[in-house]
């Protein structure tokens, strides 16, 4: 099916349907999965601490357990962001979404950047096969050229997708000081790293997506999945 055809609830199986508010309850989690299950969406993604009875919910469906690790900043210690991932595999995670460390990789510390992912995506297949693990680049804070090598290090780690953003920074509005500067995905974006990673890698785009024609924009620049809390609008089936 092309990005433009059908309709918008053929999108659901693009979304991890998110939410990772920090002051939302364990019922909006459980709820969140049910809604995932019933609507069909490829994952949810939600906070740590909610993964273990997420994946009860979403036992025996085809609907993936996600979360996020060393969020929403990256610059976990290298152990800790490891630690953090193997607790949430024994919850009953299937998707892990991290945040690259943009400190290091900010002063041109490439190699810390790739050991750092690299340690992180061998200890979680060692802990779980068929694991899929997202790097976030957080694409606002940087430029084109540093968004191809940040891309690049994410796959050269073996990463299963790069992300755009994680939605949270900075504020989901322009930058007064660089209004071209958008804080969440946007179809240049997507393009240029579903081109950078090729086939090695999936794109998922992630902030501020509200509506099914944002949506087949993505997917038709390249974007693989989707991360967005406005999954039942998307779809037409409910809240914003």
């Amino acid at each position: 099916m092309t990005a433009g055809a059908g309709p918008a609830g053929d999108l659901a199986r693009y979304i991890d349907h998110t939410l990772l508010r920090p002051e939302a309850p364990a019922a909006a989690m459980e709820r969140l999965a049910a809604e995932a299950v019933e609507h069909g969406f490829a994952s949810v993604c939600l906070p740590p601490v909610h993964v273990a009875a997420a994946a009860r919910v979403l036992a025996g469906t085809v609907v993936r357990t996600g979360t996020v690790v060393a969020f929403p900043f990256g610059y976990a210690q290298p152990e800790v962001r490891v630690a953090e991932s193997r607790r949430a595999i024994q919850d009953g995670a299937q998707e892990l979404d991290t945040v690259m460390n943009l400190s290091w990789f900010a002063a041109g510390e490439d190699q810390r950047v790739l050991d750092d992912l690299a340690a992180w995506v061998q200890a979680a297949r060692a802990e779980r096969a068929g694991l899929t693990l997202k790097v976030i680049l957080e694409t606002a804070l940087l430029t084109d050229d540093q968004k191809v090598r940040a891309a690049r290090l994410a796959v050269a780690a073996g990463a299963d997708f790069v992300k755009t953003s994680t939605g949270f920074y900075p504020p989901q509005s322009p930058d007064p000081a660089n209004p071209a500067r958008s804080s969440g995905a946007t179809v240049a974006d997507v393009a240029l790293l579903a081109r950078t990673v090729g086939p090695a890698a999936g794109v998922k785009a992630a902030g501020g997506i509200r509506d099914a024609a944002t949506a087949r924009a993505l997917i038709a620049a390249g974007a693989r999945r989707l991360g967005t809390s406005s999954g039942l609008a998307i779809i037409g089936r409910g809240r914003a």
